[in-house]
């Protein structure tokens, strides 16, 4: 009898331990909670629609790998990444079409027509800076001052051949030179030279690292730079470097053949419905919803005239001239 009480006791204990029925769950890959908040969003899904999202630490470009390696048998419901790895995961027939709530509202340009991937906010590249990390150097103002030798062993920029925002950043820095998406020539150079300086290159999100001062500088996002400062009360600044930079979205896409694919579209509404996008604006992320910034979380941002010297780029062009930088990038700088 007491063999048999144990054994229940046991089996209601794992079954308590573990996650949410089947129905109750979506799987989205690349939504950790320390990026963008996705933290807090996770929690509203729960706690909103009562479905169980698990936390994943991919970058965009291990996202996309996943899901072609999947293809003929998906794991993923939804998927979230650069706009470069939204436009090919559609050209690899690895995602299906869904037009979630507001969808009409997305600006032209931030969507695939048929809704196979569409913006849920943007970041502005800078520069992501602990100043109290920086041994008495200056807070640096532009790209150039990187390759000084006052910040050697002091920048950090993720891994621009497999994450986004390691892309982006090459983008911005290659433009800035003087380069285009026709000629990476110019940013290769300067990777070259910023690789003299001992930089670190992490594959994931490194937020943690600049808070630690082990990354004092590191090429990033707005939303986390603002996050560091007004959320956990850190001494860190965002800079728009003095030569220019880009702002690029994040978007998410339904994966085609999704398990649990109804749960998928309501996560996808939730992140599109006002109060989805308030919640990201309200993690110092642009809503792709102009309308859901409050007046309180734009006084957080740089003025205007900073965010002047981020100017546009064609996102399809950047997707098509992504494999030839990252070949580049491998080849000629790590």
């Amino acid at each position: 009898m007491r063999f048999k009480q144990l054994v229940l006791g046991v089996g209601l204990a794992v079954a308590a331990a573990q996650p949410a029925f089947a129905e109750d769950v979506a799987i989205c890959y690349n939504c950790p909670p320390e990026w963008a908040d996705w933290g807090g969003q996770l929690k509203n899904f729960s706690k909103d629609l009562g479905i169980d999202v698990p936390q994943d630490n991919k970058n965009s470009g291990q996202t996309l790998s996943q899901l072609l390696a999947e293809k003929e048998n998906p794991v993923a419901d939804v998927a979230y990444y650069g706009v470069s790895f939204g436009i090919k995961a559609k050209e690899a027939d690895v995602v299906g079409a869904y037009k979630p709530v507001n969808f009409d509202a997305i600006p032209d340009g931030l969507k695939d027509p048929n809704g196979s991937w569409f913006a849920i906010h943007s970041g502005t590249i800078g520069l992501f800076v602990n100043a109290d990390a920086l041994e008495g150097a200056a807070v640096p103002q532009s790209w150039s001052d990187l390759l000084k030798p006052e910040y050697k062993g002091m920048v950090g920029y993720l891994d621009p051949s497999s994450a986004f925002v390691g892309y982006a950043g090459a983008v911005a820095i290659n433009r800035a030179m003087g380069g285009s998406l026709d000629d990476f020539t110019p940013g290769i150079e300067f990777f070259k030279k910023l690789k003299e300086n001992d930089p670190i290159v992490p594959k994931q999100t490194a937020y943690a690292r600049v808070l630690s001062g082990e990354i004092p500088i590191l090429i990033d996002y707005d939303f986390n730079a603002y996050r560091a400062k007004y959320k956990d009360g850190a001494n860190v600044e965002f800079v728009i470097p003095t030569e220019g930079t880009v702002a690029v979205p994040y978007v998410m896409s339904l994966v085609k053949n999704s398990p649990h694919a109804e749960n998928g579209k309501k996560i996808l509404d939730y992140v599109m419905s006002d109060k989805g996008q308030a919640h990201w604006a309200n993690a110092y992320l642009r809503p792709v919803i102009a309308s859901a910034m409050s007046e309180e979380a734009a006084t957080k941002f740089l003025p205007a005239t900073d965010y002047a010297r981020s100017t546009p780029v064609d996102y399809a062009k950047m997707a098509t001239a992504q494999g030839g930088f990252a070949e580049r990038y491998l080849s000629e700088v790590r």
